[in-house]
């Protein structure tokens, strides 16, 4: 093309600030080009409009300075989402806080003051800039399977009045699997775009061993270009990865959490608390409370909360079709074996005076007769006959209990 310097002159300039009209001319010319054999032409015009898209997609706008001093452009329910370019499937969705619950997810002691230090330092951003500290700004939550790490995740960009960019990595990769690198810098581009919390649920789908031999090459240049996003995002934004499968994270992946926080099941005393959250409007006797806890023991809390709505559906049908709270728990055994320590499903199908026995005994648990009877939906004497059997003694007096109680 005659004079073609000019033009590729006027294309810059132009592209410095172009509306998507006039790239899709620019876009027509270069195609013009190639079709005509122009090879050279057309390939500076390719060379320039790769060059203004990742300038607007890594310079931010219109910045504003958040409560928190995070910066960049402010999301809205019309922001347009990043999508890939050859389905046109929206790579992540966004959550904002109106949407996140406000009550605070339920976790131990060590746990939750950890969570605490983290929102603490958000709050004070200013006092740690003037001593040249900064809170962090990655972390990895890492534990079981309904252990309450996204919600832990969610509640933390509520606490910090930030918008959620909700991305799950597994769908990318099973997907996308040709395309996830470049996914994956769109995705990141976005989010350095805007003033949110970066969420990357199911992180161990892309952040795998390098050096895993059952993994294809694509997998080993996905996480290196998702290593090269967390860097150039690391003072751009807050980023949360999630994981279930800690184990199969790349060393390399590791480093660049500055926190790192697992989330432990939750021991006896918070599976009583999990329960009493979740079992309003039911009011459960104590004892109930603490069978639960005692029979969920390596459970979840989301399989703690499984086990409630169970019992809270046995106890509000008529009252002649009542389950006890045992059967409720051998239902629910039934229905989520996998899911129950064997030693104590094992002991709910058992004969009554073993189950009797282990409850009575446990320590933990702290059972008398009149809560093993509360609980079995039989009266003292009857749980005494049965203890009786095997020989056991007396919880007050020591003696050996009778055929009569």
């Amino acid at each position: 093309m005659e004079h073609f310097s000019i033009i590729q002159a006027l294309c810059r300039a132009a592209m410095a600030d172009a509306s998507p009209a006039l790239r899709k001319q620019v876009e027509r010319l270069r195609d013009a080009l190639a079709k005509e054999g122009e090879t050279k032409q057309a390939a500076a015009l390719t060379s320039l409009l790769t060059t203004a898209e990742r300038t607007k997609e890594m310079a931010p706008s219109r910045l504003a300075r958040s409560r928190a001093q995070m910066p960049g452009e402010t999301l809205s329910r019309n922001t347009p989402l990043p999508v890939d370019r050859e389905t046109s499937a929206p790579l992540a969705e966004i959550l904002f806080p109106a949407d996140i619950r406000a009550d605070p997810p339920l976790f131990n002691s060590t746990v939750t003051a950890a969570i605490e230090t983290i929102i603490e330092e958000w709050a004070n951003f200013e006092a740690l800039s003037a001593i040249d500290l900064q809170p962090p700004k990655t972390c990895l939550i890492y534990g079981a399977p309904g252990a309450g790490k996204t919600r832990l995740a969610l509640w933390i960009a509520y606490k910090l009045d930030l918008p959620v960019v909700l991305v799950r990595l597994d769908g990318l990769v099973s997907s996308f699997l040709g395309t996830t690198a470049r996914n994956i810098g769109n995705l990141f581009a976005f989010a350095n775009r805007h003033r949110c919390l970066l969420l990357l649920d199911e992180f161990d789908a892309i952040a795998k061993l390098r050096d895993d031999p059952q993994e294809v090459g694509e997998i080993k240049r996905v996480v290196n270009a998702l290593l090269q996003n967390l860097d150039a995002r690391k003072d751009l934004g807050f980023t949360i990865g999630i994981t279930n499968h800690e184990r199969l994270l790349d060393p390399a992946v590791w480093r660049r959490f500055e926190v790192q926080l697992e989330i432990p099941k939750p021991d006896f005393q918070m599976r009583i608390a999990i329960a009493r959250h979740f079992m309003p409007p039911i009011e459960a006797p104590e004892s109930h409370l603490r069978l639960i806890a005692w029979f969920t023991g390596g459970c979840t809390g989301a399989e703690i909360e499984s086990l409630v709505r169970t019992y809270k559906k046995a106890t509000t049908v008529k009252d002649q079709d009542r389950r006890g709270l045992l059967d409720t728990l051998r239902q629910f055994a039934t229905l989520n074996s996998a899911r129950i320590d064997s030693t104590r499903r094992a002991l709910l199908f058992s004969d009554a005076a073993n189950l009797f026995r282990a409850m009575k005994d446990d320590p933990e648990l702290g059972f008398s007769l009149t809560d093993i009877g509360e609980v079995a939906g039989r009266d003292k004497s009857t749980v005494s006959r049965q203890l009786g059997k095997l020989g056991d003694r007396h919880p007050e007096t020591g003696g050996e209990v009778s055929a009569d109680g």
